[in-house]
């Protein structure tokens, strides 16, 4: 069976980046196409050769690459896939759109519907300069809704990565899919029953993250508090943060591994389709105090494995912080949580029986 995989764009290492590079190591005869390449700034594929769309010749196209995005859906149109018998789509935007053969089979792992035109008014508050232009935008935002009903249609069957992107695909796209928990490489990872003295948080510095809620309440308490990522935010959080907290920018696999271990907690004020830091958090064996709702619903276990707060408010945070403090950890059962319910192991034994059905040997049941 000749296998396609495909991502929308590998111009950015983030959590969507990291599942596809499982995917492409777990199948290392398949092809890989995307729309843009951008080898310094993504996922590791050594020297695995990546075929990218006309995009990839239009000079700046990688760095401003979401300017490019009413040319993502004729881009991967243009893709020539006749001659596989399983496209495998990763896809929170265009991905879906490949052209198949007949008697062809697309799995589309479906991180989330494409969130800057079915959730245009967040998307513009992470990037504020483009409110000026909203009108325009809005028009062709329009054009690209309809484009994207239509694509969502190429799949043959949708994968969420938890009950919050089911429930959206089935919602924006009236498509059912199968809910399987995306993965993390616990190789990558070691655990510590020793906890240090400091809290962390991990993630860009963008403002859907909500750091700034997680600075102001560590500000009030003057607990030690660590923050790893880069982004736009970065000035603006370090002008109003205290000099308990620390900012360490983009950090080594390694040093994010002994941080995620030693910490006393992981702090996670966002609202994430799934996310993957509290699971690494938890592969680790330490706490994750976490805003309670979407994906955090999946992967955590109130009392066992993390605290919920039920507002992005940093006194709801203090609460949860301070309700924390109280509680006895077991930091191997934590472990053991994260590896018996997220491990790759687990992960490919679903997947591999899905493409098994998905491609005909069985009756798969959604």
């Amino acid at each position: 069976m000749k296998i396609a995989l495909v991502h929308d764009y590998l111009t950015q290492r983030g959590g969507a980046e990291r599942v596809f590079e499982l995917l492409c190591k777990r199948y290392p005869e398949a092809d890989v196409f995307t729309s843009l390449y951008d080898p310094e700034q993504t996922i590791d594929l050594n020297e695995r050769l990546v075929r990218t769309t006309f995009l990839q010749n239009i000079p700046g196209a990688a760095k401003y690459f979401r300017l490019m995005a009413p040319f993502y859906f004729p881009a991967f149109r243009s893709l020539d896939l006749q001659d596989y018998d399983l496209i495998v789509s990763s896809s929170t935007s265009f991905a879906k759109a490949v052209r198949k053969r007949p008697g062809a089979k697309h799995i589309c792992f479906c991180h989330n519907v494409t969130r800057f035109l079915w959730d245009t008014q967040t998307y513009l508050r992470e990037y504020g300069d483009y409110r000026y232009f909203y009108p325009l935008l809005e028009r062709v935002f329009q054009m690209m809704r309809k484009a994207d009903l239509a694509y969502s249609q190429e799949p043959d069957l949708y994968v969420a990565n938890s009950s919050t992107v089911v429930r959206r695909i089935r919602q924006t796209y009236n498509k059912k899919a199968l809910l399987v928990h995306y993965p993390i490489n616990d190789r990558r990872f070691v655990f510590s029953e020793e906890k240090d003295d400091f809290y962390l948080a991990s993630a860009r510095l963008i403002s859907y993250k909500r750091i700034d809620v997680i600075v102001e309440a560590f500000n009030w308490l003057g607990w030690p508090l660590v923050i790893m990522g880069e982004g736009p935010e970065r000035e603006r959080l370090e002008a109003k943060a205290l000099r308990n907290i620390r900012f360490l920018g983009h950090v080594s696999d390694t040093e994010r591994a002994n941080l995620l271990a030693r910490a006393h907690s992981v702090i996670v004020a966002a609202l994430e389709d799934y996310g993957l830091v509290p699971v690494e958090a938890n592969v680790s064996g330490t706490p994750v105090i976490a805003y309670g709702a979407g994906g955090v619903l999946d992967t955590q276990i109130p009392g066992k494995t993390g605290v919920f707060f039920n507002r992005q408010t940093p006194d709801a945070l203090q609460v949860a912080l301070l309700n924390a403090s109280e509680i006895q950890w077991d930091y191997d059962q934590i472990r053991h949580h994260a590896l018996n319910q997220f491990s790759e192991d687990v992960f490919f034994s679903k997947i591999e029986r899905i493409i098994e059905e998905t491609c005909g040997l069985h009756q798969l049941r959604i």
